[in-house]
């Protein structure tokens, strides 16, 4: 492995060097010239730093990615392909825009400009998505246009002053690629495929190995070494807290951390795999994650973050903790010398941490079968979408003949790490699904964990939300269990 990083953007290749290993794709990009990709909130909440980046596919080879470009290390991008709004045009004849740069111009979709080649990119890439397709007239609703563009696309970028309703206009007005569109074509090609990387700059180091193996061996030598996949937690601790690494090792394209199989006892969800990744290749086959996702972060956030990452920082209000308490899952934890399984419930220890062992990784989660019937995952925040939750909490209950015969409940934002509501699962085990037992357990469940007061919500009102989330879940599925 070379100490030489190189990208390929818009056609052309970028080299990384003399920029330090910390460096964002983002900065990268603009230090070469390309300063349609804007800063605006180095946090991955705003959209303005999206581009494309071109990665496995489902229904083709390639798919083209939208991320945020301020939260990835320009180093984990090594050998890849990148389209900015710089290259959207570079199909079309001179002077011509790209067919979303001409919708967002002639429906108004752009004022100041700031925001805009990032909608352009998120835009673009659900103008490429291969099995998108025109609705029949009537099949609609206010987040999915006629032409089949789904607007949670772009739910992770935000717009301060032309309004969203030109932008609507201009996503539910695009149509087709046409045949001789070069990015449309570029899909029925394979991406490439990772590299193995090493690039060292100073004292500092960025790493990525061709195998698990061999990224164990390293990680054993340096149990200190900072571990990425998507970048979605640790690019904000970079850009806003300017933390750095010494030595930090990439994860994210790890084949043996990229593996989705369904056996006969469980599903076993590769680490590595992305949010989006794991959303399509379940297909709704598990119906809490199916409730989960959209209500994690953003479109952009979920083509980068992981299920290894958010329990790797074992935070406290990760969404998917509670979702996968609630599914008995456990984790799968590889080292040098071996792997063991530890039961999620088992795996928090404290704030922030756990029983995972330097030098060990989380190769993957398992899902035991089959699943429990009655599902749901209610998460309680300021905003709809796009937003950290005040409360999170999961079911999953095994109702039948009226009476409650298995229940699991997974609690995020009520201690220190996420936990399971045992008390309440208790409490609702052996008793008929009633109105009276409802009411009896959701007091139980508000009592559970020890939540605080802090500026997303006062430990009174948390405390409420538990015991309001298990009745709200009894009103959305008596209808259904009583059939």
């Amino acid at each position: 492995m070379a100490n030489h990083v190189q990208l390929t953007v818009n056609g052309a290749d970028i080299p990384l060097a003399p920029a330090p290993p910390h460096t964002t794709a983002l900065d990268l990009l603009r230090e070469r010239g390309l300063t349609g990709t804007k800063e605006g909130c180095a946090e991955g909440e705003c959209g303005a730093c999206s581009v494309l980046v071109a990665r496995p596919g489902t229904d083709r080879p390639t798919d083209w990615v939208a991320v945020n470009a301020c939260l990835i290390p320009a180093a984990a991008l090594d050998g890849q392909e990148i389209v900015t709004a710089e290259g959207l045009a570079a199909g079309a004849a001179d002077g011509e825009l790209h067919p979303v740069q001409e919708e967002m111009a002639v429906r108004g979709g752009s004022q100041c400009g700031y925001c805009t080649p990032g909608f352009v990119c998120s835009m673009a890439a659900e103008y490429y998505r291969p099995d998108r397709c025109a609705h029949p007239a009537g099949d609609t609703d206010a987040e999915h246009g006629p032409n089949g563009f789904d607007l949670h696309a772009l739910s992770g970028n935000l717009c301060r002053c032309t309004g969203y309703r030109p932008i609507r206009d201009a996503a539910f007005a695009v149509g087709a690629p046409g045949e001789d569109d070069t990015l449309a074509r570029r899909r029925d090609e394979a991406p490439p495929a990772p590299v193995a990387t090493s690039y060292t700059q100073g004292e500092r180091t960025f790493v990525r190995k061709d195998t698990l193996a061999d990224t164990l061996r390293l990680l054993r030598e340096r149990p200190d070494a900072t571990v990425v996949a998507g970048s979605t937690d640790w690019g904000v601790e970079v850009n806003i807290r300017s933390r750095r690494a010494d030595y930090v090792i990439a994860v994210d394209r790890l084949p043996e951390l990229r593996e989705l199989r369904t056996g006969s006892g469980h599903v076993e969800i590769g680490a590595a795999l992305t949010l989006s990744e794991i959303e399509r290749g379940l297909d709704g086959s598990v119906p809490l994650l199916a409730d989960l996702f959209p209500q994690f972060a953003s479109r952009l956030i979920r083509n980068g973050a992981t299920l290894g990452g958010n329990l790797g920082t074992g935070s406290p209000i990760g969404d998917s903790p509670p979702a996968l308490l609630a599914l008995e899952a456990s984790v799968v934890l590889a080292g040098a010398d071996g792997e063991r399984v530890v039961p999620l419930a088992e795996y928090f220890t404290g704030y922030r941490q756990s029983v995972r062992r330097p030098g060990e990784l989380i190769r993957a989660v398992r899902v035991p079968l089959p699943l429990s019937p009655v599902t749901a995952f209610h998460k309680i925040a300021k905003r709809r979408f796009d937003d950290i939750s005040s409360v999170a909490v999961a079911f999953a209950l095994d109702v039948r003949d009226g009476t409650v015969r298995k229940a699991r409940i997974g609690l995020g934002g009520v201690a220190a790490t996420p936990i399971r509501a045992l008390a309440t699962e208790a409490a609702l085990e052996g008793e008929p699904w009633t109105e009276a037992t409802v009411e009896a357990a959701a007091r139980v469940l508000r009592g559970e964990g020890t939540p605080m007061s802090d500026h997303r919500a006062s430990a009174l009102y948390r405390s409420a939300m538990l015991g309001q989330s298990l009745k709200k879940l009894y009103a959305q599925t008596t209808a259904e269990v009583s059939a």
